[in-house]
């Protein structure tokens, strides 16, 4: 058990290790074993982000010209699907003329299907950063034994197939198991950066099989909406969470050519003050914005004053119901909002914006929105 910790939203969460790290360590612990001719009981490994991990060995087994083993996947507090995956890896003498270290995936490790990931279509789902940890160690072993030939190393997981479906793989087209992943070899709980890295590499995916246009949903609310108002098939759409702003900014840096972002009022009143994140502990500012908003639209101090008093933004679109503001009122949102993508774009790429309620449907659309929608 690592025995490293984060603070997060006032509580102290344990980290963890990640899939690369256990498949790195499990291939040191399995080059080893096939050097030496002896069991492993632990194996040590230096992370990318400096921590030394000392991890015991799974599972091992030996012959004269294989070895394998396995590391216990330990996600720490982070709620994450391959918490306790036995992630295994399978070292063997390679034939002369392939390459020195030849890395592949097996049972219960994903194959790549779409353009726009780390691997190209047809490889096994294992990163970048996954793949050196991977060389370094088992070289590191080979120069410790003077060894100099070839060696494959296989790594598998068994129950990866079921877990890898509920993981981003699907809308990633990655099938038949999980990814080996990190960046530093450890898992941070809860990690914003994560989190965030996931949607550009979603949106590369999205990039290469699209025209360039994006539609783009915050999350569970958007999806329906889209699908059941819209018609919008859900392979098309990229979930956002709450950072607007960030998905913008890689929109541009990946040279999308638009975004249409559909999203409920509820995050998307946040926008009309250019409040690019919308998560509740960033701003809220929610009825203070609708009421700026009603204001501008001509409704008077009465009517400002009880959508001050609303707690929730369904409360304060029924009083701009009743007293005949709600579309002047949703064509300022609107407006504000539009204008604050693209200024966070600087007019980069095209931005248009639909604003919906689960109550009262389509309540604003830029001008855009429309035309953009037939084009993504």
């Amino acid at each position: 058990m690592l025995d490293e910790y984060v603070i997060k939203q006032n509580k102290k969460l344990r980290c963890g290790y990640t899939t690369g790290s256990c498949a790195a360590a499990a291939a040191k612990a399995a080059a080893l074993m096939l050097l030496c001719g002896e069991q492993v009981e632990k194996v040590e490994l230096m992370t990318p982000k400096g921590i030394l991990l000392k991890l015991p060995v799974r599972d091992a087994s030996y012959g004269k010209d294989y070895a394998c083993c396995a590391v216990e996947k330990d996600g720490g507090d982070d709620p994450d699907a391959t918490h306790g995956l036995l992630i295994y890896a399978r070292v063997e003498y390679g034939e002369a003329g392939e390459e020195r270290i030849l890395i592949d995936g097996g049972v219960g490790i994903g194959r790549v299907t779409l353009p726009g990931l780390e691997q190209p279509v047809g490889a096994a789902a294992i990163n970048q950063v996954p793949r050196r940890m991977i060389r370094d160690a088992v070289l590191e072993i080979c120069e410790a034994f003077g060894y100099q030939g070839n060696l494959k190393i296989t790594v598998f997981v068994p129950g990866g197939e079921e877990v890898g479906k509920k993981t981003f793989n699907p809308r990633l087209g990655i099938t038949g198991g999980i990814s080996i992943l990190g960046t530093t070899g450890i898992v941070e709980p809860m990690s914003e950066t994560a989190l965030i890295n996931s949607i550009k590499v979603e949106m590369k995916v999205q990039l290469k099989r699209g025209n360039g246009y994006l539609v783009v949903i915050p999350g569970n609310y958007g999806t329906v909406f889209s699908k059941n108002e819209l018609g919008i098939d859900t392979e098309r759409t990229l979930k956002c969470s709450n950072y607007i702003g960030e998905t913008i900014d890689f929109a541009v840096e990946l040279g999308a050519k638009g975004i249409l972002f559909i999203g409920h009022i509820g995050k998307f009143i946040k926008l009309a003050g250019g409040i690019m994140n919308t998560h509740s502990r960033n701003a809220d500012s929610r009825m203070e914005l609708l009421a700026a908003a009603a204001l501008r639209a001509g409704a008077p101090l009465l009517v400002l004053q009880k959508l001050l008093g609303a707690t929730v933004t369904d409360e304060g679109l029924r009083i701009l119901k009743e007293e005949g503001y709600l579309e002047k009122t949703m064509d300022q949102v609107t407006e504000r909002a539009a204008f604050y993508l693209n200024h966070r774009c600087q007019g980069a790429i095209e931005t248009e914006i639909m604003i919906f309620s689960n109550v009262y449907g389509l309540l604003g659309q830029s001008k855009g929105a429309a035309d953009m929608l037939l084009r993504a």
